[in-house]
C-alpha cells in the first residue's frame, strides 16, 4: 500500500475509514471514502456536478454529486453524460488497434500509405505507432487556428515540417494522434465517427457512449462550465472526434475499464486490440506509453503519478527510450488517462492485477493534480 505520508490532508478521514475495514471494502466504507475526498474538491473547485465509479473484483458501484447542469438542477446520475476530452484517445487507440488486428494496417506501416494525398509529405517517413505515441516530430498539442477545419487540416499535414527527427522526442499532441484516428478508421472504409459508433462501441458493450450525443440522449448530456462558472461546450475542431470528442457516462467508463482488465470477455480481434493498447513502446520519466493509455509500474507513489500527469509532461518535449520490440503487459501495473474540454474534467485509473479502478467525471474543467488525489485515495482504500 503506498505510504501514508503521501496522502493529502482531505484524505486523513479517507485513510481512517480504510483502516478500520475489513479485507473487502464495504459499500458504506466506500461510500465515506469518497465523500471525504470529493465532497472538499467540488467545494473548493467550485464544480457544479461529478460522477464517480469505482470498479472492484468485477463489479461497479456509483457515487453521484451535484447537478448535470445549474439552469435545469437536474441531479447527477451514472447516465449522466459528460464530456471526456482526451480520454477519448483510447477509444481511438483501441479502433487502431482493431483495425491491425482485422489485418487492415499494421503501426509500423508509414503514414503516407494509408492516405495517397500526404505522399510527399514527411509522412512518407512517420509511422502510424509514431503518430499514435506523439512521436511524428513535433507535431503540436493543437492544430493551429487556420488549420483546424475538416476542409483545411490534410493541407496543414501536407506542408507540416518535422522540428524533430521522428521517434526522438514526445510531444503530446490532438493533430498526431488524431491522423492515427482518422488513417485507422480510413483503413476500415468507414469515416471515423461510423467506425468508432457503429463499429467498436457495440463490440465493447457501451450504449451510452457518443460522438455526436443523439436527440432521445440529449436530456442526459451535462451542461459544461468554464473557469467562471459560464455555460459552455466543446466546439467543433480538426480531428476533434479522434482526440478530445467522446460524452460518456460513468457507468459506460465503468464498463470500459472492467474489459481493458478482462479482455477475455471480447472476441479475439479486440482482445487483441486491447492488448495492443496496453503494449508498452517507450518510457519517459518512469511513465511507459502505451496507445493511449499510459502505464506506471504499481504500487506508484502520489508524487510518481502527479508527475506523469502534471503540465511538463503535457507541454513540453520529451526524449523517449524505446522497448524495442513493444513490452506486452507487465504482473503489476497501473493504466491512466487524463481528459478536459472548456467545460469539463474527466480521469480514468485502473489496476488490473488487482482488479480494481476509477473513473471521475465533472462539468468543470479543474486541475488534473485534484483528479488524480482523489483516485488515489479511492484506490488506496481497496488495496489494502
Amino acid at each position: 500500500m503506498p505510504q501514508l505520508s503521501l496522502f493529502g490532508v482531505r484524505n486523513l478521514t479517507a485513510l481512517a475509514v480504510l483502516l478500520a475495514a475489513g479485507n473487502c471494502l464495504a459499500a458504506n466504507d466506500l461510500q465515506a471514502v469518497v465523500d471525504a475526498s470529493v465532497k472538499p474538491l467540488m467545494q473548493q473547485q467550485a464544480i457544479p456536478g461529478l460522477a464517480v465509479a469505482v470498479v472492484q473484483n468485477g463489479k461497479a458501484q456509483y457515487f453521484n454529486y451535484g447537478t448535470a447542469s445549474k439552469e435545469t438542477q437536474q441531479p447527477v446520475s451514472e447516465n449522466t453524460l459528460f464530456e471526456i476530452g482526451s480520454v477519448s484517445k483510447t477509444f481511438t487507440a483501441t479502433l487502431g488497434g482493431y483495425a491491425q488486428a482485422t489485418g487492415k494496417l499494421k503501426l509500423s506501416d508509414k503514414a503516407s500509405e494509408h492516405l495517397s494525398v500526404l505522399a510527399g509529405s514527411a509522412f512518407d517517413q512517420i509511422s502510424l505507432l509514431q503518430l499514435a505515441t506523439y512521436t511524428a516530430g513535433g507535431l503540436p498539442l493543437q492544430f493551429p487556428d487556420a488549420a483546424d477545419s475538416a476542409e483545411t487540416m490534410l493541407g496543414y499535414f501536407q506542408h507540416w515540417k518535422p522540428t524533430y527527427a521522428p521517434g526522438a522526442q514526445r510531444l503530446y499532441s490532438n493533430p498526431s494522434i488524431g491522423l492515427f484516428g482518422y488513417l485507422s478508421a480510413q483503413s476500415l472504409g468507414q469515416p471515423f465517427n461510423v467506425a468508432l459508433q457503429k463499429t467498436l462501441l457495440p463490440k465493447l458493450g457501451l450504449n451510452n457512449t457518443h460522438v455526436s450525443v443523439p436527440a432521445d440522449k440529449r436530456g442526459l448530456y451535462a451542461q459544461g462550465y468554464d473557469k467562471h462558472l459560464k455555460p459552455t461546450r466543446v466546439s467543433p475542431g480538426a480531428l476533434d472526434s479522434e482526440a478530445y470528442g467522446i460524452k460518456t457516462s460513468s457507468q459506460d467508463l465503468a464498463h470500459y475499464v472492467m474489459v481493458n482488465m478482462h479482455p477475455q470477455t471480447l472476441d479475439k480481434p479486440l482482445q487483441q486490440a486491447i492488448a495492443a493498447t496496453h503494449a508498452g513502446y517507450y518510457t519517459v520519466n518512469g511513465m511507459t506509453q502505451g496507445l493511449g493509455w499510459e502505464r506506471y509500474p504499481y504500487p506508484i507513489t502520489l508524487q510518481a503519478l502527479l508527475e506523469g500527469n502534471s503540465t511538463p509532461m503535457a507541454m513540453e518535449p520529451h526524449k523517449v527510450n524505446w522497448l524495442t520490440p513493444a513490452q506486452p503487459q507487465p504482473a503489476n501495473v497501473l493504466y491512466n488517462k487524463t481528459g478536459s474540454t472548456g467545460g469539463f474534467g474527466a480521469y480514468v485509473v485502473y489496476v488490473p492485477s488487482k482488479d480494481m479502478g476509477v473513473v471521475i467525471l465533472a462539468n468543470k474543467n479543474y486541475p488534473n493534480a485534484e483528479r488524480v488525489k482523489v483516485a488515489y485515495a479511492i484506490l488506496s482504500a481497496m488495496d489494502k
